[in-house]
């Protein structure tokens, strides 16, 4: 985007710095490589470098800290219009992803609620009664039964729906059962008594159930399920992420909610180990929730700096650059001591 509105892309990094290695032209117009912290001074354009941090990547572009305002390929000196739309660029691409990624995974079969009739001509396979949260401090909890759990029978009764489920523990309560679980390709037997749940005043054992199945739409309807599908989901997790916010100031817990990458990786195990099917859709999940989170209007991120050009736009001349360059950099200390913060949660849970 950056160069399509004729801003220089001085570096295209993969990860954080400090640099390993980086390649690029030289103004001879010949490759260069360019090791460590060594400073480039003669390339004539994108510096393409791997850097030691694995978290991530960036684009540093010519002019984003406002110098060279007088160049003509300084994104300082670009209208606010066209600095709104670089800086939306990232997030713009992370929802993309996702509507490609659920456009491919419904041509290939994804799994989804299968609490209706589906449209002719779409593919149904592999029914069953799966769990989609495990509540704290519930006989499920206590039990170790985990999301993505798929319930096959209790007490050797074969149950194929949720509702079937449902109505077999209602009157329960007080009883050992026995659940028979399939997690991945492994089948296990728990034994767990129903109560009351607190939550719903109903017998159970703390979990949400859905019935799900494997669904294959045609290529056509593919795309177009995939793309609405992103929008739904993206308005689901801005939904949730009100929510958390709500919580936060009315000062109830949100530590269970709330996960850093440590605990991105351990999810990632799990759906990997449900299948490539649960893997992509939880791609497709965290791709959207980087646009959400970048996008939110906080310094250090892009959806910070375009509030920025928000209020540049409504005073009518730019926020001075040491006073914005100083809230960037104060709410970027305040950001990686809240990862740092959140990182330790994930591991002592882990633990």
């Amino acid at each position: 985007m950056a160069r399509k509105l004729g801003v220089k892309s001085e570096e295209f990094g993969f990860g954080f710095p400090p640099r390993i290695i980086g390649v690029y032209k030289n103004k001879k117009g010949k490759w260069s490589m360019a090791k460590g912290k060594k400073k480039v001074e003669d390339a004539q354009d994108t510096v393409y470098s791997l850097n030691w941090i694995p978290l991530g990547g960036f684009v540093k572009i010519k002019g984003e800290d406002g110098e060279n305002e007088k160049d003509k390929d300084s994104f300082a000196g670009k209208k606010a219009w066209k600095r709104a739309a670089i800086l939306s660029a990232g997030v713009s691409m992370n929802l993309v992803l996702a509507a490609v990624l659920l456009s491919v995974g419904l041509m290939l079969g994804l799994p989804q609620a299968a609490t209706g009739d589906f449209e002719s001509g779409t593919q149904v396979s592999d029914q069953k009664v799966t769990v989609l949260k495990v509540f704290p401090e519930t006989p499920a909890k206590e039990a170790e039964i985990k999301m993505g759990d798929v319930i096959l029978g209790i007490n050797g009764q074969e149950l194929n729906s949720s509702e079937q489920v449902n109505q077999f523990i209602k009157d329960k309560k007080g009883e050992k059962l026995t659940y028979k679980i399939k997690r991945g390709e492994e089948v296990l037997h728990k034994k767990i008594t129903p109560e009351t749940i607190e939550k719903n005043g109903e017998t159970g054992i703390g979990i949400a159930i859905t019935n799900t199945a494997i669904v294959k739409y045609p290529w056509y309807r593919a795309v177009w399920k995939g793309v609405k599908e992103t929008v739904i989901l993206t308005g689901a997790i801005i939904v949730a992420l009100v929510g958390l916010v709500k919580d936060l100031i009315m000062g109830q817990s949100v530590a269970a909610e709330v996960g850093g990458p440590v605990r991105i990786a351990a999810l990632t195990g799990q759906f990997a180990n449900l299948g490539f099917a649960y893997l992509l859709q939880f791609t497709a999940l965290l791709s959207i929730n980087l646009a959400i989170i970048n996008f939110l209007p906080i310094p250090a991120l892009d959806g910070g700096r375009v509030l920025f050009l928000i209020i540049e736009k409504i005073k009518g001349s730019p926020v001075k650059k040491e006073v914005e360059a100083l809230i960037h950099n104060l709410s970027f200390i305040l950001l990686i001591i809240l990862i740092l913060i959140i990182t330790f949660n994930d591991i002592v849970n882990l633990i």
